[in-house]
């Protein structure tokens, strides 16, 4: 989701068989077929039998975007947690790069 969310797989876009993105980002191909069914599930991308899977032209990249900005946010919260930074300092980080 992350690919299309940050644009570089926009809507009506083919995207690879399972069995390529699985080896492109070297996991198992049960673990992306799953990913397909979520993402199908959501609406996020449409499959056709003998055509293959795209991007949904009608999906919600704004959504798809605060999501993984959420994402991204809750992974630098923990890691502000675990250097010890408080909220302030982490505060300040975000808004020297905003």
């Amino acid at each position: 989701m992350q690919r299309i969310a940050v644009g570089d797989w926009p809507p009506n876009t083919p995207l690879p068989s399972i069995r390529q993105l699985a080896t492109e980002v070297k996991v198992s191909i049960i673990t992306v077929k799953r990913a397909y069914l979520e993402l199908e599930r959501e609406g996020v991308i449409l499959t056709q039998q003998g055509k293959g899977s795209r991007v949904n032209g009608s999906v919600d990249l704004h959504s798809l975007q605060r999501e993984e900005l959420t994402q991204h946010l809750e992974q630098a919260a923990k890691l502000a947690k675990s250097l010890g930074l408080s909220e302030d300092e982490l505060l300040n980080l975000l808004k020297k790069y905003t």
